[in-house]
């Protein structure tokens, strides 16, 4: 590059440097903005994954076997498809109107599942509508708009460090027990309340403001976010839909069956599965915080790796000597690559279309939620010793690794601003 150009791209960096600036709010706020997208998040994640204490009490009122469970789960997952909406929702109309319908998409069916879910047939249709709300991970973006570029990372990964804690493990056993398995779902309606009180005090990202006024104030229809999309966009799309996807089926095995394979299959270990849990949960925050820092000082590429391969190692080993300590780095490393995820494709798009972005990469990665209950049906019919069972997700998890021959731009340190302007060329 000559001596103009040179300085022709430091003073566009500066411009950009500067306009970033003019978008970040006090770092009070940041933080303000971390923690409450932490805990919506922590909403989100724990109702996802309180089915690892819940399945045992659900098969059991219900009568159905492990089998049965996951495959009706498998089939009801087509309803997840339309987490879409509540992404695009989120574009069109704002970041904090789209958080409150996300909180009332999880909490209302929440309070349900205790109160109204007789039958199974009701059980899965509330269940769905929950889980379609924790699949939307839209609490990212906020913090990505309002994050200084060289903490993005960090304090992605704070917030998601914070969604990870483990409640499901912490106090599901003792709810279950005291009011049954219903009530650990029904009383996070209670914590969407509290959050409520949190979310009057949220701001609109000064990005979003800054995008509808560039469209003129016109609500962003469904048809028109679409033809926004440039080829790049599809790129990491694709991108995305193959990484969340793959890591959505291995997780949901992972946290799903752990249960089963502990206390009825590999009965011979020394520690109980509470234990094991218990311990797993919070491996997984260790993983949240391993990843944020590697973002931020090393790289996101090499986070993705590190992730994957750590992921891989556990899952074949669960398959080959079923110890806790192969269950744990399961818990360990595939938080990390949870936690590139979330950060990653929350700054990786463009402002206008972020969410919907998202959306469309998350409702592809939906499909995920319908193979990995039929597929862990069919290994239950097939090997009930789960020694497959665990290898298939170790495989699985190959395959993210294949999209960095793609090359995905390296967003490091940079600015919203830069990241729009550069990943493009």
């Amino acid at each position: 590059m000559s001596e103009i150009g040179k300085i022709d791209a430091l003073a566009k960096k500066k411009e950009m440097e500067q306009k970033d600036k003019e978008f970040q709010r006090s770092s009070k706020y940041q933080w303000y903005i971390v923690i409450f997208m932490g805990l919506v998040g922590l909403m989100d994640n724990n109702l996802n994954l309180m089915e690892a204490v819940a399945i045992a009490g659900i098969i059991d009122e219900f009568g159905i076997t492990e089998a049965e469970f996951a495959f009706w789960q498998g089939i009801f997952g087509i309803i997840t498809f339309s987490v879409f909406l509540i992404a695009w929702f989120s574009d069109a109309f704002g970041r904090k109107k789209g958080i409150l319908l996300l909180l009332i998409v999880m909490g209302i069916p929440s309070l349900l599942l205790p109160l109204i879910a007789i039958n199974l047939l009701i059980f899965y249709i509330l269940y769905a509508i929950v889980i379609t709300g924790t699949l939307s991970n839209m609490w990212e973006i906020p913090v990505s708009e309002e994050a200084n570029p060289k903490k993005r990372g960090l304090l992605g990964g704070i917030a998601t460090l914070i969604s990870l804690i483990p409640l499901y493990a912490l106090i599901g056993e003792d709810i279950e027990a005291a009011l049954g398995w219903r009530w650990t779902y029904g009383v996070f309606f209670f914590f969407m309340l509290g959050l409520l009180v949190m979310w009057y005090f949220m701001k609109e990202p000064k990005r979003w403001s800054q995008s509808k006024e560039d469209r003129g104030h016109e609500l962003m229809k469904i048809k028109r976010a679409l033809k926004s999309l440039t080829r790049r966009d599809g790129l990491y799309i694709v991108i995305s839909t193959i990484v969340y996807g793959i890591w959505a089926i291995a997780f949901k095995f992972g946290t799903s069956w752990g249960e089963t394979y502990y206390t009825k299959v590999n009965t011979t270990m020394p520690l109980e599965w509470k234990t094991i849990l218990l311990v797993g949960g919070l491996l997984i925050l260790v993983g949240a915080l391993i990843s944020g820092v590697l973002m931020d000082k090393v790289s996101r590429k090499a986070t993705l790796i590190i992730g994957c391969v750590g992921s891989i190692t556990g899952f074949i080993l669960m398959g080959t000597i079923g110890h806790f300590l192969a269950f744990w780095m399961c818990y360990l490393f595939m938080p990390v690559v949870f936690t590139w995820i979330m950060v990653y494709f929350a700054e990786v798009y463009r402002t206008e279309i972020r969410s919907t972005a998202t959306g469309i990469a998350a409702t592809g990665a939906r499909i995920s939620y319908v193979i990995a209950p039929l597929s862990a049906s069919a290994l239950f019919i097939l090997n009930p010793q789960m020694n497959i069972f665990w290898i298939v997700p170790g495989l699985l998890m190959i395959v993210p690794l294949f999209t960095l021959l793609l090359k995905p731009y390296e967003t490091k340190g940079q600015t919203l601003e830069e990241i729009q302007e550069e990943r493009d060329k």
